[in-house]
C-alpha cells in the first residue's frame, strides 16, 4: 500500500510507516499548498491520500484510479470532494474535534480579554502609557506602594481599564457540539450562567444545573455575552443579523471562533458604531487575511481581533496524526472505523433545524 501524506503532523509517522510505503510532501514538510498536478504526480498510483489544505478535486480523484482512502486532518473534510469520493466508493476520513480543546480555550481566553481589556492595557504600556521615564521606586504609604495604578484619577489605569467579571453573567451559546460544550464547561467553572440554541441537541439532554436550552432571539435578549459555535452553510450564513444585534443588552459582548459568514459583518459594524454592542472578539472574517484598512483594524479599540488560530495548537496536530493513524489500521484491518462514516446527526423531533452546528475547531 502506498500512502501519500502532505498533511500537518506531530513528527512521528511510524504508525503509518508500518502500513505500507510513505511518500512525505507538501505542507508536511513546511512547504506550501500543492497544485493539482503537483497531487496527481504523488499520488496517481497512491491507495491512501493524507492531507490537510490540499484541494482534492474530481479531477484529481478520477486522475487517481488506486485511490481508497483520501484522509483530511480537519474537523470537516471541506477541502476534498466528498460527492466524487463517494460515486468511485472511496472512504473519506476526517477528524473532528481534533481542536475542539484548543477553540473553546481560545473562546474563553478572548472573552476574559475582552472583559478585562487585557490586550488595550497591554498595549499602552508598551507604549509607554502609565509608566515613569526614570526607574525610581517610590515611598511606601501606609504599606501600599505608590503606584500610578493606584493615582484614582479618570485617566489613572484603574479607570481606564476598569472590567467586568464573569461570574454570575450569562453566556449565551450557539451551537453545542464538541466546542459549545467544553466552553459550557469552563464557563460554569468561572461561575457563569449558560443559555444554549442548537436544534440538534434536546432540552432534556441540557440537564445539567446552571445550563438551559432557549430560543435564538431569548439568547440574543438575556446573554451578556454571545458566543458562536456553528459552520459556515445555507441555513446558518448571515443568521446573527441586524435584529439580533440590535436586540442585545447595553454593552453585551460578541465572540465568534467558528466561521465569519455566519455574521452580518455591516449588522455586526452597525453595532460597534452605534450600540447595543460593548465589543467584540473574532477570530475569523470574511475575507482573510484581514484587510489592514478594516475598521476592526482601525476603527475599534473595543474589538478584539486574532488571525484564524483558534485551532493552531500543537496538541491539535498531536491528535489528528493519532486519529487517522488510528483509523487507517482499522480499514487496513477490515474492522469498522471509529471517526469516519459517522452519519449526520439529525434533530430532535419537531425541532426547527436551522443551524448547522460545528463540531470542530478551526481547520
Amino acid at each position: 500500500m502506498k500512502i501519500v501524506f502532505t498533511a500537518e503532523h506531530a513528527g512521528d509517522l511510524s504508525a503509518f510507516q508500518q502500513l505500507g510505503e510513505l511518500r512525505v510532501e507538501g505542507w508536511a514538510l513546511g512547504k506550501p499548498k500543492l497544485s493539482a498536478g503537483q497531487l496527481i504526480e504523488l499520488a496517481h498510483d497512491a491507495e491512501v491520500l493524507v492531507t490537510s489544505y490540499d484541494e482534492v478535486t474530481e479531477a484529481v480523484i478520477a486522475a487517481c484510479p488506486r485511490l481508497q482512502v483520501i484522509a483530511c486532518t480537519r474537523a470537516n473534510p471541506v477541502n476534498i470532494d466528498t460527492k466524487a469520493a463517494q460515486a468511485r466508493g472511496i472512504r473519506v476520513l476526517y477528524t473532528p474535534g481534533r481542536n475542539a480543546d484548543a477553540a473553546a480555550e481560545l473562546t474563553l481566553g478572548l472573552m476574559l480579554s475582552l472583559a478585562r481589556h487585557i490586550p488595550q492595557s497591554h498595549a499602552a504600556l508598551k507604549r509607554g502609557e502609565f509608566t515613569h521615564a526614570e526607574n525610581a521606586a517610590q515611598a511606601t504609604q501606609s504599606g501600599l506602594r505608590r503606584d500610578v495604578v493606584w493615582d484614582v484619577s479618570p485617566q489613572s489605569p484603574y479607570e481606564v481599564f476598569k472590567g467586568s467579571e464573569l461570574r454570575n453573567k450569562t453566556l449565551g451559546l450557539i451551537g453545542y457540539g464538541n466546542i459549545g460544550r467544553r466552553v459550557a464547561r469552563i464557563a460554569r467553572a468561572f461561575g457563569m450562567a449558560v443559555l444554549v440554541v442548537d436544534p440538534f441537541v434536546a432540552a432534556e439532554d441540557i440537564n445539567e444545573p446552571g445550563l438551559q436550552k432557549t430560543t435564538l432571539e431569548g439568547l440574543f435578549r438575556e446573554a451578556d455575552i454571545v458566543s458562536l459555535h456553528l459552520s459556515s452553510g445555507p441555513h446558518s450564513d448571515g443568521l446573527v443579523n441586524a435584529p439580533l444585534l440590535n436586540s442585545m443588552k447595553p454593552g453585551a459582548l460578541l465572540i465568534n471562533t467558528s466561521r465569519a459568514a455566519v455574521v452580518d459583518e455591516d449588522a455586526l459594524i452597525h453595532a460597534l458604531r452605534h450600540g447595543p454592542l460593548g465589543g467584540a472578539a473574532l477570530d475569523v472574517y470574511h475575507r482573510e487575511p484581514l484587510w489592514r484598512d478594516h475598521p476592526f483594524v482601525t476603527e475599534f479599540d473595543n474589538v478584539i481581533i486574532t488571525p484564524h488560530i483558534a485551532g493552531a495548537t500543537r496538541e491539535s496536530i498531536a491528535k489528528h496524526t493519532a486519529m487517522i493513524a488510528a483509523d487507517l489500521q482499522r480499514y487496513v484491518a477490515g474492522e469498522p472505523l471509529l471517526i469516519s462514516g459517522v452519519k449526520p446527526r439529525l434533530p430532535p423531533r419537531n425541532a426547527a433545524a436551522k443551524l448547522v452546528i460545528r463540531d470542530g475547531g478551526s481547520p
